[in-house]
């Protein structure tokens, strides 16, 4: 048998070796799983059943989430209307809690689905959560606590549902392409999003008073709201054709559930790092929406330009993905943060003279998701023990977590007391210190 020039793939990457093999081969490593394949066998691979399934079901929810979620912003400031000063602050308390309580579900989410080595079923009673908490807006007219209360449902059914569908993704496809599946999930999210902001800036024109140039009745966003529900549930339903990959675990075998990082790679550690700090500065996009009424725009135009960034988004994060499985993961992180750096301090300065910009600026910041959002979760599943897969994609989300919430509030804070540009500036100022935590500890080695 002659030797021939294979092809080893790890951690995103692929290394030309010489040895007499042929076909694809697992060998240990450090820790890490290896692919030794021939050349010929490295060209275009399906993303698969699953993969196409799960990322119909975030096409469809994010239809109803993104009907919703432009909304929110207008929503509080119609409630609490007669409190306008205080609509930074709750906007803040909302969001920190909601999204903070849906990340630190997701560790838990992730072991149980390692534990029982079953994901759909957690996948499946997430999204439905999702689903029914659009509900509760109905009631919002009482309070802004039952905004909090349905944005609360929603994200805990984020929180249920996220590790363990990831972690599903990785176990449904070549290694060599997680950087391309999990860049095309994204992309199918954004493509409903897209839609369904879309669905909302035609439904919202019906509504706009023409002074305000906003929504200032109720019954209009219960209407929004109830016509949410449909896209939600057939999402749900396309999750019933997933075909699950039950997990190779030893017999009786159970991953410890921790929040330590101790018996992780220690590139994920000083990643896990990174991605903390620029959480603290990487308020809801909330803030975004809100500043851009603030600078003269109209709530139609506002969502138009969400639009853009959806567009964006959903255009870019296959290629983006699958380049990362090309070129390493470090280097498009890098970009995206870098990139979210300028494009967030610049929103800080836009006002009504330079509010054209913003239409640029949110095409830029879908430019970051596309870079960023998926090409995480896939170094994450590269450098994840396979059969700690979920708990360690779930830990990922949880450090993001248990940044969101005062980032949120800070961000609240900051927009409300100390001037409108602030929060963004802050927010710059963290990611450039993450961009170079990251450039020092993963630049070498990834």
């Amino acid at each position: 048998m002659r030797d021939e020039k294979l092809l080893v793939f790890a951690e995103g990457r692929f290394y030309g070796v010489e040895a007499p093999w042929r076909g694809p081969i697992r060998l240990p490593a450090d820790g890490l799983e290896l692919i030794v394949m021939n050349k010929q066998e490295t060209g275009k691979k399906s993303i698969g059943r699953n993969v196409t399934l799960m990322g119909l079901t975030s096409f469809f929810t994010d239809i109803s989430s993104e009907m919703v979620y432009p909304l929110v912003q207008a929503f509080v400031s119609v409630v609490m209307v007669s409190a306008k000063t205080m609509v930074g602050p709750v906007l803040g308390v909302i969001e920190g809690l909601a999204e903070a309580t849906a990340s630190l579900l997701k560790v838990y989410s992730g072991y149980i689905s390692d534990r029982f080595r079953s994901r759909k079923p957690l996948t499946v009673a997430g999204y439905s959560l999702s689903a029914l908490s659009k509900l509760l807006y109905l009631a919002a007219g009482l309070g802004w606590s039952f905004i909090l209360l349905a944005r609360l449902a929603d994200r805990v059914g984020k929180g249920v549902r996220t590790a363990p569908r990831d972690a599903l993704i990785a176990d449904s496809v070549d290694p060599s392409i997680k950087g391309k599946a999990y860049g095309f999930h994204r992309a199918m999210d954004y493509s409903g999003a897209l839609l369904g902001v879309a669905v909302c800036y035609f439904l919202t024109l019906s509504y706009l008073d023409p002074v305000t140039k906003t929504i200032t009745d109720l019954d209009a966003f219960y209407k929004l709201f109830l016509i949410s529900l449909v896209p939600a549930f057939i999402g749900v339903v396309m999750l019933v054709f997933v075909r699950e990959k039950r997990a190779d675990h030893a017999p009786g075998a159970r991953p410890p559930v921790s929040f330590s990082l101790s018996g992780l790679d220690g590139r994920l550690k000083v990643f896990f790092v990174a991605v903390f700090i620029f959480t603290l500065g990487n308020s809801s996009n909330q803030f975004l929406l809100l500043k851009s009424m603030d600078a003269g725009v109209g709530l139609a135009d506002v969502l138009l330009m969400y639009m853009v960034f959806n567009l964006t988004t959903s255009v870019l994060s296959t290629p983006l993905g699958s380049f990362s499985d090309r070129v390493g993961r470090t280097k498009i992180i890098l970009a995206g943060y870098a990139l979210y750096t300028a494009v967030y301090i610049a929103f800080g300065f836009i006002n009504g003279e330079t509010k054209e910009w913003l239409w640029a600026f949110w095409a830029l910041y879908g430019i970051y998701y596309a870079l960023t959002e998926g090409v995480e979760k896939a170094l994450v599943a590269d450098l994840a023990p396979p059969g700690r897969r979920g708990t360690v994609m779930g830990l990922f989300s949880t450090i993001v977590g248990v940044a969101l919430l005062p980032a949120s509030v800070i961000a609240g804070l900051l927009y409300s007391y100390a001037g409108t540009a602030w929060p963004f500036i802050f927010g710059g100022a963290m990611s450039a210190v993450a961009f170079v935590i990251i450039l020092a500890g993963l630049r070498k080695s990834n």
